[in-house]
């Protein structure tokens, strides 16, 4: 991993947790798999188990070569598809993930934001502050509020079925949308499976989780930006791939549809981007994910993984090599 993951990730509270476990060296941190030196290539030749996060270079052919003995890669973060190649899946790799643990702050996040996008909070906050002075709520807002609204949850992934958990409580519709998932464990967790264009067409907020792929590229394009009702709400936690920029900042700046955005295309907006000071937009940058005392969820995920390993148990969030052509 990098040193800047190694520094927030394996903090001073999960270390010893780590050491418990694991036959570790603490002081040694590996950002490549190209190191000369005869202490290093035999770290290398002894290793059983990869700790990785965010920042490990692939583990190709040519790297695996250096670890022979290598047995399983556990991943203290989300997608593995940076570093895991077919060379891990041919060498009968044991591989983990802590996506689970990160879908919780992702999925939290989604649910405030599917709340207060409801309640209108962040655009009463706006005319509060420009009027500084009382505001007449029941008619600027005749039909805010949360009661019996739909939400469109598009992609049951990991983070899409925490959000599906995470809403039960409240009284909204919730329609989901993924082509791969079961009817019937949708409906379990409470939302109805529907085509993406009617999903679009029936929600006050829709929600996106689905994974960037090729056949996801633009999933909402101007055309079906279009088929979501006037006032509207898009959240998108997942990649801004999933969306086309140019025709949502035009819905935007018309004021048609609202915006909770932690991802964008690109990641980072030009300066001059309307999106940073409109009034119905809330951008944030990449935060939805584990950061500060969450990222210790992600470090506990991997250290209760290698456990398991020691003890000979299954992993409880191995990653499946046939779903990865269509997840995160």
């Amino acid at each position: 991993m990098s040193p800047g993951t190694r520094a927030a990730v394996l903090s001073g509270r999960m270390l010893p947790e780590l050491v418990r476990v694991a036959d570790v060296d603490t002081d040694l941190l590996l950002t490549g798999f190209e190191h000369d030196g005869p202490e290093l290539r035999r770290r290398l030749a002894d290793a059983e188990v990869l700790l990785t996060g965010w920042g490990c270079p692939r583990l190709d052919a040519e790297a695996l070569e250096r670890m022979p003995r290598l047995r399983a890669v556990v991943h203290a973060a989300g997608s593995v598809k940076h570093h895991v190649t077919e060379a891990c899946w041919e060498r009968g790799l044991l591989v983990s993930s802590a996506a689970a643990a990160n879908a919780v702050p992702v999925a939290e996040y989604t649910l405030a934001a599917i709340l207060f996008a409801n309640k209108r909070v962040l655009e009463s906050a706006h005319a509060y502050r420009a009027a500084r002075g009382p505001i007449d709520l029941l008619r600027r807002y005749p039909a805010v509020g949360n009661y019996h609204r739909t939400v469109g949850v598009v992609g049951a992934s990991l983070i899409g079925r925490r959000v599906m958990e995470l809403l039960r409580p409240f009284d909204l519709r919730v329609l989901v949308h993924d082509p791969y998932a079961d009817p019937g464990e949708l409906a379990a967790l409470g939302g109805e499976s529907c085509a993406l264009d009617e999903l679009l067409r029936r929600s006050d907020v829709v929600t996106l989780h689905a994974p960037a792929l090729p056949q996801t590229l633009h999933l909402l394009d101007a055309s079906r930006l279009a088929l979501m009702p006037d006032g509207a709400t898009l959240v998108n936690t997942a990649r801004g791939s999933l969306v086309d920029t140019v025709a949502l900042t035009e819905e935007l700046v018309a004021g048609r549809l609202h915006a909770v955005l932690d991802h964008t295309e690109p990641e980072v907006l030009p300066t001059g981007s309307p999106l940073y000071n409109l009034p119905n937009v809330l951008l944030t940058p990449h935060v939805a994910g584990s950061l500060g005392g969450e990222l210790d969820r992600l470090a506990a995920t991997a250290v209760e993984e290698l456990e398991r390993y020691a003890l000979g148990l299954d992993f409880r969030y191995a990653v499946d090599r046939g779903r990865l052509a269509y997840s995160a």
